[in-house]
């Protein structure tokens, strides 16, 4: 069965107008300011408040310290994680730097996170990075590309 015989109509590509606008009258999206988390411990007083940091530290761009009740620790990437209706329900992953363990570690025993780890994207702008390119031009240089910073 066909897509019209569902009712439905075909989607057709948005068809440009021949009239060229003007820059300011494209729709843009804003950017955001990065909170700069590292060093950050924040206090795990409540279930809202567990989920709120694992939100931030799974957008945070370096390594986390998950303190467990246990009292162990484990610090790793914070890659992944899956929300339930309970913290029973819910788990974080993670990657550690010095294996291919990819420990599952549930919200319910979690006491505690740690910014610990370099954000990798703090005080990074994609303008910075454009900024950098047409300055290298301007100079006339040639073979030019915008190449990442290492990360140490």
């Amino acid at each position: 069965m066909s897509v019209r015989e569902h009712g439905h109509e075909p989607l057709l590509p948005h068809r440009l107008s021949s009239q060229p606008q003007a820059n300011d009258d494209l729709e843009v999206v804003p950017g955001f300011e990065r909170e700069n988390l590292q060093g950050w411990i924040p206090e795990l007083a409540s279930e809202a408040d567990v989920r709120a940091v694992i939100e931030k530290a799974f957008d945070y761009r370096g390594d986390v310290t998950v303190m467990r009740r246990d009292g162990s620790q484990i610090t790793g990437y914070l890659f992944d994680r899956r929300t339930g209706k309970t913290l029973n329900d819910s788990v974080i992953r993670l990657m550690l730097a010095a294996s291919n363990e990819r420990p599952t570690v549930p919200y319910s025993e979690i006491a505690g996170i740690a910014f610990t780890g370099r954000d990798t994207a703090a005080g990074k702008s994609y303008e910075a990075w454009v900024k950098k390119y047409w300055e290298k031009r301007e100079k006339g240089e040639k073979n030019i590309s915008i190449e990442p910073e290492a990360l140490e």
